[in-house]
């Protein structure tokens, strides 16, 4: 039997053995991940997940206990019990989700958009049934079953992960984060959702109402705020007519909740106007920081108690090189909220900048344990190089260098030159040549990432285990940049065809990085 077909018998009895019956809909199914695993999973990723989404919102701590009771009593009477719960992302985009495991999320700027209580349990039941009914966990299924499947027939699957922010272990929470549920799966969170809305005493034609919001906010292209749920959780005139059936079958009354909700969500409202002025302060961060410093400044006189408005000071300040009121800025957002990776990364950089470089590796440690990012690997790194611990500075770059952003393509960077200085020949490559009057020519081609200046080069005689003897060092003056090749000749002349180059080798022996 030949060897794909081998594993791939393989691969279908192991898939026969992993049947098990969904919790919620009772139907047999595939179960690769093991609910342990799901546990693990959701315990681990929870935290980086939030993290990467603009931490928990703390400014109103009624609202987080609010949000729970409410997830809390969807989960009493869901179809499979877990340790559910449930916490607000301190972000704009109206989003919400589930890890495997029940844990979930809903955004603020969600919450901002909902009506009544009712609403509010038609979002929370919508994530309960995503986690009770593994959807999460089977889109990691779907993963694994591809990359096998890619691994019988000898193709090589790409990382495809979030590769631009998390490292390491947490890039797993992006892809959860990142990942499309399928119309089957979005259909059943809604009725099933919508089943422990009526078991709870809430009104389930709240779900209706907020799925006929949806379809006709997504008609219209100026509703940008709507992106970010109808990625993971599109709308469609489908799932509001199949909404509508629900309601026939389960019949209509229950708790609404308008007035309750909102009074609990006033102080969200009432500071909207400071959180459209943060965001419109990050868009022109880049290009126009003193106009994002106009606008934290705006968001903080309207709402003085939230860290993320500080951070974009600090942000904004850092831009315009001025250090000390960057540095003055972070300190305060940290003060306002000490469980947010970012201020602690970004006064971690000023600190180093300051030459704090103790309370540096404080702040940037502790980012990486809230969140691990390449940015603070690097920047770890590049201290511990400056300190003389190589070792050290090539176990951060190593684990930045695996992200593809700014800071992962300079940890390469870094890698390659560390690589040039200690082994040049690995990177640094050497062919020979004759010219018309028999002389002995050396080309240099620089096969790492970064640019190298005056490589010292071994020349000789070659014996048979390719040993250098007879030789002689020379020098090439000046810069070799990535990619780029140098010929130089050797003073070895008297040389009557190329069969006499194989008697002679090059090597690098030197090279110093630089531009």
């Amino acid at each position: 039997m030949k060897m794909v077909p081998l594993l791939l018998l393989l691969l279908v009895s192991a898939l026969l053995s992993a049947c098990a019956v969904n919790p919620v809909t009772g139907e047999n199914e595939l179960a690769l991940v093991s609910e342990n695993s799901e546990l693990e999973i959701g315990r681990k990723q929870y935290a980086p997940a939030r993290q990467m989404q603009g931490g928990d919102f703390t400014l109103d701590p009624r609202l987080n206990a609010y949000v729970q009771s409410v997830g809390n009593r969807l989960a009493a009477v869901s179809d499979r019990k877990l340790p559910y719960e449930f916490v607000i992302v301190n972000d704009s985009s109206p989003n919400a989700w589930a890890l495997p495991g029940g844990k979930i999320a809903v955004n603020r700027g969600l919450l901002v958009e909902l009506e009544n209580e009712a609403e509010l349990a038609a979002v929370l039941g919508h994530e309960i049934v995503h986690a009770a009914a593994r959807h999460s966990a089977q889109g990691i299924e779907r993963g694994m079953l591809l990359q096998g499947a890619l691994a019988a027939v000898g193709v090589a699957a790409r990382n495809t992960g979030y590769a631009d922010l998390a490292v390491g272990a947490a890039g797993l929470s992006a892809n959860l984060l990142n990942q499309r549920y399928s119309r089957e799966a979005e259909l059943e969170a809604d009725h099933f959702g919508m089943n422990y809305m009526q078991r709870a005493g809430y009104d389930p034609r709240a779900a209706v109402g907020l799925q006929e919001t949806f379809v006709r906010l997504s008609g219209n292209k100026e509703q940008d705020w709507m992106s970010g749920l109808f990625a993971s959780h599109p709308p469609s005139p489908e799932r509001v007519e199949k909404n509508r059936q629900s309601v026939t079958r389960l019949g209509k009354g229950g708790k609404v909740g308008r007035q309750e909700y909102q009074q609990m969500i006033a102080v969200l409202k009432r500071s909207k106007p400071a959180y459209t002025a943060y965001d419109d302060g990050v868009k022109v961060l880049e290009k126009q920081p003193a106009s994002a410093l106009k606008l934290a400044d705006k968001a903080i006189s309207i709402e003085p108690r939230e860290g993320l408005f500080y951070g974009l000071r600090g942000d904004a300040y850092y831009q315009l090189k001025d250090l000390k009121n960057a540095r003055t800025a972070y300190d305060r957002a940290v003060s306002l909220n000490p469980n947010f990776f970012r201020s602690y990364l970004q006064r971690g950089v000023v600190r180093s900048q300051l030459g704090d470089e103790k309370g540096a590796r404080s702040d940037l440690q502790k980012s990486l344990q809230l969140l691990p990012t390449a940015d603070a690997h690097y920047y770890l790194g590049r201290m511990a190089q400056v300190d003389g611990d190589q070792r050290t500075a090539l176990s951060h770059y190593k684990v930045a260098a695996g992200a593809r952003s700014t800071a992962g393509k300079a940890a390469a960077k870094a890698i390659a030159a560390m690589g040039s200085a200690d082994d040049p020949g690995r990177y640094l490559e050497t062919s020979l040549g004759l010219d018309r009057s028999g002389n002995l020519l050396v080309q240099i081609t620089n096969r790492s990432k970064v640019a190298v200046r005056n490589p010292l080069v071994l020349v000789g005689r070659r014996d048979a285990s390719g040993n250098i003897y007879r030789g002689s060092e020379l020098q090439l003056q000046g810069v070799l940049g990535p990619g780029r090749s140098a010929r130089f000749n050797s003073g070895i002349g008297g040389l009557t065809s190329r069969d006499q180059l194989r008697g002679y080798a090059a090597r690098v022996l030197q090279a110093d990085s630089g531009n």
